[in-house]
């Protein structure tokens, strides 16, 4: 067999090869597996779940001590999924931009 020359073609298979490979060995060393997925999203579900409980259970008592003409309870369940959505987006975010500034250090 000849060997083949090195052309442009040769050389882009040969880097891609090689940064695949990379994130392939970077990914082993890493504990980003089903469970590290699974974990995330058992948090995002407590961020969402307890301040959203926390706010039920204070209008449920607010309800019974200081009736007013809406629902406590209501107001502030509300209340509660909108600060665990704020919650849950916030850890989202910074997972996602430590992935990509993991990905940029691989690339270089």
């Amino acid at each position: 067999m000849e060997p083949t020359p090195h052309n442009k073609d040769n050389n882009f298979f040969s880097n891609e090869v090689a940064r695949k490979e990379k994130q392939k060995l970077k990914a082993l060393h890493e504990n980003s597996s089903v469970w590290f997925g699974l974990g995330m999203m058992g948090m995002i579900g407590w961020s969402i779940a307890v301040p959203s409980l926390l706010g039920a259970a204070l209008g449920i008592w607010l309800d019974k001590t200081h009736a007013q003409s809406f629902s406590w309870t209501l107001s502030l369940l509300i209340a509660g999924v909108l600060t665990g959505s704020i919650i849950a987006w916030y850890w989202v975010d910074k997972e996602d931009k430590e992935m990509h500034n993991n990905k940029e250090k691989n690339d270089e």
